[in-house]
């Protein structure tokens, strides 16, 4: 057995799809999105043959390996620690050497129904609302009066894998000062957080919420969302307004608060959410008698660790409701760290802040991986000897779900 195959889950979220996905999609075929069913097939074919692959051979003794392809899906929790490790390369040089606070806007339960419904305009509205809500408060004197940056990823689970949209967001605790209107000053100036605080909650909360519903409306006047099914008395614009009067009054759940560390610690505390994919293939406990058994953190009763079991159709439902719209881009930067104009204004805060070089100060963090040893003879160079090619994406999506893994 190899290193690899020795560390590998006994269960995975494969194995679930490919004894049941079938069934599902039999049943709930119609009602999928075509993201969804990729998901599913990607899934169900991640490194197997019918994915193609490589064929490597030792250079000391001649032992070969077959090394199948991944399917690379964003939802797939075999296919994220390489992507983790290539956003860690790409993100290492925004990094600032200033204090960084965490946020997370959540979404109220009672709008959960029609961001299902509507996954793509109500989670780019909560990335919208979210920035606009810290990027006002900062902007106002009485606060901060500084344009900061925000990164922030989108996530739409709990633990038990029911429906929680949220973002969660790191935030420069301080940025170049403008004025209320986001002009900045000449010269330009850093302006920090006080230690420890970024913004009131409170304040955050409510804004957020005002942003939120201002944009719903605006969605729903413009004919961008949909009501059907439970909610197609919605489609009438008396029932709509009276159905979110109730959420003014509401307290809407925002979370503030400095994570520990310097710039490298930021990092790796945020790769943990931007590649976190709904269920890990680690909480998995057992899939017997058409019954899926896995682990989950039950935050209400002081984060004890308990077990959930659900029928295979009800797992795959709620692991299916967190696949997100084709291309929709579930990682996004904001303000100073918003592509257009992020190079200049990163230099600028570097040389305010007397900055030294981000890549010394996170040197040692992101370490390779070991070279996989021969069983045979313990050589670790591998050359590679022949290729099976990667079948389309089209031509994953119409093989049986069922297909050997071997």
């Amino acid at each position: 057995m190899s290193a690899a195959a020795a560390a590998r889950p006994a269960l995975e979220v494969a194995d679930v799809v490919r004894a049941h996905g079938a069934a599902y999609l039999e049943a709930h075929g119609p009602h999928l999105s075509d993201a969804q069913r990729r998901a599913l097939h990607a899934l169900a074919h991640c490194r197997t043959a019918a994915l193609g692959g490589h064929t490597e051979q030792c250079a000391a003794c001649g032992e070969q390996h077959i090394s199948y392809n991944s399917c690379r899906n964003r939802h797939c929790p075999k296919c994220q620690a390489a992507a983790r490790a290539d956003w860690w390369a790409r993100e290492s040089g925004l990094l600032l050497p200033v204090e960084y606070h965490h946020v997370v806007f959540t979404l109220p339960q009672a709008l959960g129904p029609l961001a299902l419904q509507n996954p793509r305009v109500l989670y780019d509205l909560l990335f919208s609302a979210a920035w606009q809500t810290v990027r006002d408060l900062a902007l106002d004197p009485h606060y901060l009066g500084a344009e900061v940056g925000l990164l922030a990823v989108l996530h739409t689970w709990g633990q038990t894998l029911c429906h929680h949209p949220h973002v969660h967001g790191v935030v420069t605790g301080g940025g170049l000062a403008c004025d209320v209107q986001g002009r900045a000053e000449e010269p330009p100036r850093w302006v920090a957080c006080r230690p420890g605080f970024f913004l009131p909650v409170r304040v955050l909360s409510r804004l957020f919420r005002g942003k939120f519903l201002a944009g719903l409306r605006a969605a729903y006047d413009a004919g961008r969302l949909g009501c059907h099914g439970r909610l197609a008395a919605l489609a009438e614009p008396a029932a709509f307004a009276a159905w979110l009067t109730p959420l003014y009054a509401q307290q809407w759940v925002v979370y503030a608060k400095p994570p520990a560390g310097g710039p490298a610690q930021v990092l790796k505390y945020l790769a943990r959410y931007t590649h976190r994919v709904a269920l890990s293939n680690a909480r998995l406990v057992s899939l017997e008698q058409g019954d899926v058994t896995f682990r989950y953190k039950d935050y209400a009763d002081d984060r004890q660790q308990k077990t959930l079991t659900l029928s295979a159709d009800e797992f795959l439902r709620r692991f299916l409701m967190h696949v997100l719209p084709r291309g929709f881009v579930k990682v996004r930067h904001y303000g100073l760290l918003a592509n257009r104009y992020r190079e200049a204004k990163l230099r600028a805060c570097r040389l305010l802040l007397v900055m030294v070089v981000v890549a010394a100060a996170l040197a040692g963090g992101a370490s390779a991986a070991a070279p996989r040893p021969c069983p045979s003879c313990g050589g670790t160079v591998w050359q590679v000897v022949a290729r099976m090619p990667r079948p389309s994406v089209a031509d994953v999506c119409r093989l049986p779900l069922g297909a050997d893994s071997s």
